[in-house]
């Protein structure tokens, strides 16, 4: 490690330290409670007039104030901050001198004590004993002081969006609405969990290691076995594993994990994501998209407190009944283009062209539709909405509409202008699974992403018989987003890829 000058004054101190027989990195820690568990339990003991609390604390030392015979000092650990009081009477001149010489912000310590409430009103924690339990070398960012119109106004240090991702433990402890982020997506895993499992679905845990990917239209990292001598593939949905446990009679099964899809990178996609699935036996699109509504519900009533979601500077209202815009008639009102009116790629390309839309020569028929939708419609919804009724040509696992070969029960649920979740009736007839996948592969060129391949024990699977049932899945990370008001998919993920940075 290359040290900055203050860097080697740290160490300095460590080495100091150990030559003085005090370690600056002692094995064990012995807090008896969260600082605010500490609180409250002062505040508990304040109101009943009991006895002093004696606690013992540890956390990093934030601010520090060396006054002669007494200094003061706040440490912070994950729950809250609070005042340290240290007095030559209680830790001695060795003490004091300690604090001075051997201390640094960002350091963490232990310290023993009172809590107590100062003259000022700040609850306190007068200080009998304290050491060292991790030495800091190298200096968190500071935080810079602004005066505006008098007034102090505090700013973290650590804003560059790129320095904050690569070094996202720095972003952490310096900024605690980066931590409030955090806090608020793993809640909302556990509230989906808790909602799915009253619900009588079984969380299950499927391959992400595949030999055949398959269950959306994505292209796959591809990996390789040496012992099997086989090349695998990072999956890109869970779907085709878990309809294989409806099969087994396993009615209800969900799944939380990740996904892997080698595509492009931008503020609502990364290649690694978090996401939801599940699959729901004699249930179909319709009764998936009340469950849908009703879990959302619950997420935010958990979570937040509230319905109203906000979003730029925009109020979302999640309260059910979401609006419902049927796909087709939704494309008519924004292009004027009736894509049943073009029942193949050549003549709604040029459709397309004629209202100066751009299509992009070769693309098939699916590819053109989902490319209107996301320039027409996606925007457009940004309250809570159910686009429903998708074309056959890209939604392989779905079930025809009754009577309607082109059109398959599926919906898409859309919030903030951007997708959420994809839902369908699925497809539970295995010969028409196989003529699908057929289909896809003469439809698509061999490299396309959007191209399915044939899985011949999925369809094994489905010949045994596979129940009526719906699907769904849901992007957490893009859930998150909207819950804590975040325009870009890097704000939610702990460790958000990056480019390597080239040597000097």
């Amino acid at each position: 490690m290359e040290l900055s000058d203050l860097e080697k004054i740290r160490v300095q101190k460590m080495q100091a330290m150990r030559q003085q027989g005090v370690e600056p990195y002692p094995t064990r820690a012995n807090p008896t409670h969260f600082v605010q568990q500490a609180v409250d339990a002062f505040l508990k003991s304040e109101g009943e007039g009991g006895e002093a609390l004696k606690v013992t604390l540890a956390g990093r030392l934030r601010s520090l104030r060396l006054m002669g015979k007494v200094s003061f000092g706040h440490i912070e650990d994950g729950s809250g901050k609070v005042q340290l009081f240290f007095r030559l009477n209680e830790v001695g001149e060795q003490g004091l001198q300690s604090l001075r010489e051997d201390y640094d912000l960002g350091d963490f310590l232990e310290a023993s004590g009172e809590m107590f409430r100062t003259r000022t009103g700040e609850i306190s924690l007068h200080v009998h004993s304290f050491r060292m339990l991790a030495k800091s070398i190298t200096p968190l960012p500071a935080a810079k002081d602004e005066v505006v119109d008098g007034v102090t106004i505090r700013h973290a240090g650590l804003t560059d969006p790129e320095t904050r991702y690569r070094q996202r433990y720095a972003d952490l402890a310096v900024n605690p609405e980066v931590r409030q982020i955090f806090i608020t997506r793993a809640h909302t895993v556990t509230a989906l969990r808790h909602f799915l499992d009253s619900r009588g679905f079984l969380e299950v845990e499927t391959p992400i290691l595949q030999p055949i990917y398959g269950g959306a239209a994505a292209r796959p990292f591809i990996t390789h076995h040496n012992e099997l001598n086989q090349d695998l593939y990072l999956r890109i949905s869970f779907e085709l594993y878990l309809k294989r446990l409806l099969v087994g009679m396993l009615d209800r099964v969900y799944e939380i994990g990740r996904d892997f899809r080698n595509e492009g990178v931008s503020y609502k996609h990364n290649p690694e994501f978090t996401q939801l699935e599940f699959y729901m036996a004699y249930a179909d699109y319709q009764k998936v998209m009340t469950l849908t509504e009703e879990m959302i519900v619950y997420v935010c009533d958990t979570v937040l407190g509230t319905r109203i979601l906000h979003w730029g500077d925009q109020e979302i209202d999640v309260n059910p009944p979401w609006r419902r815009v049927e796909l087709r008639q939704g494309l008519i009102d924004t292009t004027g283009i009736d894509i049943q009116a073009y029942p193949d790629a050549e003549s709604l390309a040029a459709a397309m062209r004629a209202r100066n839309i751009p299509a992009k020569p070769g693309s098939p028929r699916g590819k053109l539709i989902d490319a209107l939708l996301g320039d027409y419609l996606e925007p457009t919804f940004i309250q809570p909405t159910f686009l429903y009724n998708y074309p056959r040509d890209i939604s392989p696992l779905a079930k025809n509409m009754p009577g309607d070969p082109t059109t398959v029960e599926r919906f898409e649920g859309f919030i903030g202008g951007m997708e959420l979740c994809n839902a369908f009736t699925e497809l539970n007839d295995p010969l028409e699974q196989e003529a699908r996948f057929l289909e896809m592969g003469r439809a698509y060129a061999e490299n396309d992403e959007e191209r399915h391949p044939m899985d011949d024990d999925y369809l094994q699977a489905m010949s045994y018989g596979m129940p009526p049932n719906g699907g769904f899945g849901l992007g957490i990370d893009r859930f998150v987003m909207l819950l804590t008001n975040q325009r870009s998919i890097r704000e939610v993920l702990l460790f958000p890829p990056m480019r390597t940075r080239e040597e000097d």
